[in-house]
This record gives structure tokens, sequence and C-alpha cells, in this order.
């Protein structure tokens, strides 16, 4: 057996927002052809669901990556906190420069889990951010 075996753990999490799809760099025309019913200016509301996976080496004392009770209490910190039931756009002052997308929101996400997560040994290796069933966006840092 590998006593350096290297493995991925994930939690998930959900959390429900609201967000409004606009960008101030296109006309309003421009950005109902691009964001169509999601640009309406009272905005609308997901129920995210968020995986956040770690890669790392088990301890050998331990037999865990990372506990995962330590895990869910980093994620309710760097994620729950900010957004859940909150208004992205206007709540999170990151997204008063980036629109609110899911690819944004999953960014944003993977920044602030690793501001979280300062121990060295935990590598963060993925988030996934659910916005919808079928609407998925992964990120890994790059």
């Amino acid at each position: 057996i590998n006593k350096m075996a290297v493995v991925y753990i994930t939690r998930r999490a959900t959390f429900c927002s609201a967000h409004r799809l606009y960008s101030p760099h296109l006309t309003q025309e421009e950005n109902e052809i691009t964001y169509g019913k999601c640009c309406l200016p009272n905005g609308h509301g997901h129920n995210y669901t968020v995986e956040v996976t770690l890669k790392g080496k088990i301890d050998p004392h331990t037999g865990m990556v990372m506990n995962l009770h330590h895990l869910k209490q980093v994620m309710e910190d760097a994620i729950m906190t900010p957004l859940d039931h909150k208004n992205i756009d206007k709540d999170v002052e990151y997204f008063t420069g980036h629109v609110s997308t899911v690819e944004n929101i999953a960014v944003f996400i993977w920044h602030q889990m690793l501001q979280a997560l300062d121990d060295k040994k935990y590598l963060l290796y993925e988030v996934k951010l659910h916005e919808t069933e079928n609407n998925i966006c992964t990120y890994r840092g790059e």
C-alpha cells in the first residue's frame, strides 16, 4: 500500500443568491441580446450547489487529507457567509467590477477558498459550481 497516497476529497454545500447579468461595457440592447431575460432590472435567483475538491496526501496519524468538519467550517466562512441569501451584485464587493456569471462566481469562490486555506498542505484542486441542474462551471485556478 502506498503510504504517500494522494487523494481528492470533495465537500458540497448549497446557497441561495440573487443576481442580474448586466455589463456596463455593453449597451442595453447588447445586454439583452447577450443575457436575455437574465438581465431584467430586478434580477433573479438561483439555488447554487458548490463542490470544493482538495488534493493532498493522507496524514499517517489521522488517516485524512483534512478533517471534513474543518473543511465545512472553512466553506461556511469563505462561501456561505459572503454569498448565501445575498444579492451578489449589491452585497459582494468583488462583483462591482465583474459580471456575476457562473464563471465569475466560481473564480470568486476559488480565491475565497485559497485565502481561507492558508495551510499549504491542503491543495485546492477544483471548485465546481452548479448554477442550475444544467449549467455548471468548473474552475481549477488556471
